[in-house]
């Protein structure tokens, strides 16, 4: 079955992913994209001692997101050339042996699909009364589990063929390395909240349970050595040379923290809830009940 295209909020409006990103914030330094763009411009300097070689940066993103917000950013005197390469990274997106360096953050976590048998109704691992793995059965997580080992292995196997030999790969899985039990607390909450608010829309007859019984979120959060053994078990990949865990908590203190909160969900689950529910779903009252849940 092919893999879905799960796209951001895009564009920079109120609910878009630019706007409301805080996972991805660096301070003081811009839009993250360029910030480690230009981490590496500065890295490469140091090597070439100032005598910079041309330098081609490709941008990729699924071809449902938007472009065109991140080209209208650039700085007008940047360093490099540009282009973009849609497409979902779980695949081959450029030529083989033709990239020197990859960066990547914050994606790896992101599931092609959601595996069919917790979705399909009459099936004993039916997800019922869940919207992800966190939480379920143990054939639940195992599904989910099975699916991340697969996709990681592709993302990896196509990122190791399109590296030209013996250069250095970084990749910043930075959601993918974090250390399960602190980021599944957040994960938790955050699918309460949002069960609870579409339970809500299905007692007021908004939303068919059907519908809810067969919606799933699809990130799967790995733990460190999961990441590990996918890694070490491709053929063109030898080692990790640093590993770290991160964590992620909220803080919900003040009402302009949960308003943040509840931005930033929208702008990463919206196209989901929509592509899945369809006219079924009033996004705009959805997240408002999700601001008074969580206050």
């Amino acid at each position: 079955m092919k893999g879905e295209s799960f796209a951001m909020n895009g564009e920079d409006g109120l609910n878009s992913y630019k706007k409301n990103s805080k996972l991805q914030a660096l301070d003081n330094v811009g839009p993250n994209t360029f910030a480690c763009v230009q981490t590496i411009v500065e890295a490469v300097k140091l090597k070439f001692k100032n005598q910079l070689p041309e330098l081609h940066v490709f941008f990729n993103d699924h071809v449902a997101n938007e472009f065109n917000t991140l080209f209208k950013a650039f700085l007008i005197d940047r360093t490099y050339m540009v282009a973009r390469v849609p497409g979902s990274f779980h695949g081959q997106l450029i030529p083989k042996a033709s990239m020197n360096l990859m960066h990547t953050a914050f994606c790896v976590h992101w599931l092609r699909r959601v595996p069919e048998q917790v979705t399909k109704v009459g099936s004993c691992t039916l997800n019922k009364g869940r919207i992800s793995y966190v939480s379920s059965s143990d054939e639940v997580v195992e599904a989910f589990g099975a699916q991340f080992e697969s996709d990681a292995e592709g993302f990896f196997a196509a990122r190791s063929a399109e590296l030209v030999d013996d250069t250095f790969e970084c990749l910043g899985c930075a959601l993918a390395d974090m250390a399960k039990e602190k980021t599944l607390e957040t994960l938790i909450t955050t699918e309460q909240k949002t069960l609870e608010m579409l339970i809500d829309l299905v007692m007021a007859g908004l939303v068919s349970d059907d519908l809810l019984d067969s919606f799933n979120v699809p990130i799967y959060i790995p733990s460190p050595s999961e990441i590990k053994r996918v890694v070490l078990g491709m053929k063109h990949l030898i080692s990790i040379e640093r590993l770290e865990e991160l964590y992620y908590t909220s803080n919900l203190s003040t009402p302009d923290d949960v308003r943040g909160r509840v931005f930033h969900i929208r702008a990463t689950i919206e196209g989901i809830l929509v592509k899945h529910f369809l006219s079924e779903l009033n996004t705009n009252e959805l997240f408002e009940r999700y601001i008074h849940k969580i206050e």
